[in-house]
């Protein structure tokens, strides 16, 4: 009888968290805007192109973001396995035994962690050091082009959203409809990522939608106190 293969969440952190967020944050951001101009107008082209600009201008922040973000860890992470293949050329022995500390540390007696240390190096030394000592392994390493690539996608379909409402629906009560939609968009992102992610499906609806609301909230009470009306 074969094996079942066990399913796991951690894989598509990397991606996940990005999408994710790029995701609530074009339908937010995008939404937010929407609301602060429909609170300070009575005409759709001021608000259809305030979204299409903070759609755009917002995709390519997000981008840039996670790719100067990621890259940093990125760099932080290369330069440690430098460090540390340096170190393992040049002091062998002093590496091992801090390897095998490691596996005291997490239940082994001195003996078996030894002998595993030994096993691992032999193996791939800079592997073990890597995953054991520093915590770098191949799931969480940071992807900078993949993540900047799914948060920009994940704005952008995320902010057309409110954008398709800017459109079509009635302005004389835009800032109703945008929420109204918005909060059904945001509901349907965290249901999404809950069931990408393995979380509990409605803690992620509630929390998203509650943050969502205040944002939605303050940017209609900054458009309708400093916004001037359109003839």
């Amino acid at each position: 009888m074969s094996t079942p293969v066990e399913k796991h969440y951690i894989t598509r952190s990397g991606w996940l968290r990005a999408a994710v967020l790029g995701a609530n944050d074009g339908i937010l951001s995008t939404t937010s805007l929407a609301i602060g101009i429909a609170a300070a107008s009575d005409t759709r082209d001021p608000i259809v192109l305030a979204v299409i600009a903070g759609v755009v201008a917002g995709a390519l922040s997000m981008a840039a973001g996670e790719y100067v973000s990621v890259s940093s860890q990125s760099d932080v992470e290369t330069s440690d396995l430098e460090r540390e293949k340096n170190e393992l050329a040049t002091m062998p022995e002093s590496e091992l035994a801090e390897l095998a500390d490691i596996y005291v540390q997490r239940g082994l007696n001195k003996e078996l962690a030894m002998q595993v240390a030994i096993e691992l190096t032999a193996h791939n030394a800079l592997e073990a050091h890597a995953r054991d000592e520093l915590g770098i392994n191949e799931i969480t390493q940071a992807k900078p082009l993949t993540t900047a690539f799914a948060s920009a996608v994940a704005f952008t379909v995320g902010g057309a959203l409110p954008l398709l409402v800017a459109f079509f629906a009635p302005v004389k009560n835009m800032i109703f409809y945008q929420y109204g939609f918005s909060i059904v968009f945001l509901a349907l992102s965290g249901a999404i990522a809950a069931r990408a992610g393995g979380s509990n499906l409605v803690k992620s609806i509630i929390r998203i939608c509650i943050w969502g609301t205040f944002a939605m909230g303050m940017s209609a009470l900054v458009g309708h106190i400093f916004g001037v009306q359109t003839t």
